[in-house]
């Protein structure tokens, strides 16, 4: 179920800044080599991705599930002059992959990736964040969100990917995949914190914004 027309994106894609060269070497690569490119940021999301950084410069960023290190890229360009990222996945035969093309973006020294469980690594992470990107397992978001909630500031913000999940979560309760209730549980779950505000977005499959309020 596509939530967005193709027509739409296609539109939208025309009149968005192009990706840079090793963005669109690493989306290419992605969809000749890789399983399930659907799962890549891409080129309207990572813009949007890009222009956040850019607008808050933050200082500390975490990104839970790194796939092939588009977002991660895309997410550190606008990093604070002493800016770094945590980037965490459990794949590790995608590491060498993401790594070479960190290098090619001049980004290695400013992109840490951890390879493992992002449950037992978040409470390692002796950081706080400015901003924080969820886009792993689906069921797992509850989770993450209460994790990292510490360890953001206040006034920090937090993105979740997917959570329209296809489309999925505009069908009767009965026919959605575990995936799409876990998404509409993460919905509820951040609409009843008060200590947030948030925004969910239509873009691509659904963006969760989220600011720490207190």
């Amino acid at each position: 179920m596509d939530v967005i027309p193709v027509t739409v994106e296609a539109f939208a894609e025309k009149y968005t800044s192009p990706e840079t060269d090793v963005l669109r070497r690493l989306n290419r690569e992605t969809n000749l080599k890789v399983e399930q490119p659907h799962m890549l940021s891409g080129h309207l999301q990572g813009q949007y991705l890009s222009m956040v950084s850019h607008m808050l410069q933050p200082r500390r960023i975490l990104e839970i599930g790194t796939y092939t290190g588009y977002s991660a890229i895309c997410l550190a360009q606008g990093l604070a002059a002493d800016g770094l990222l945590y980037t965490l996945d459990m794949n590790e035969e995608r590491e060498e992959m993401c790594k070479r093309y960190f290098r090619e973006a001049g980004l290695e020294d400013r992109i840490q990736m951890r390879i493992g469980k992002a449950a037992d690594i978040i409470p390692q992470l002796q950081e706080t964040f400015d901003l924080v990107f969820i886009d792993a397992d689906k069921q797992g978001y509850g989770q993450y969100y209460d994790l990292v909630w510490d360890k953001l500031r206040p006034g920090g913000f937090m993105l979740a990917d997917n959570v329209l999940y296809h489309g999925e979560v505009l069908q009767d309760e009965a026919q959605q995949s575990a995936n799409a209730k876990a998404m509409v549980r993460f919905c509820e779950k951040v609409a009843a914190d008060g200590r947030a505000t948030q925004l969910l977005l239509t873009i691509r499959d659904g963006l969760m914004m989220i600011r720490k309020t207190n």
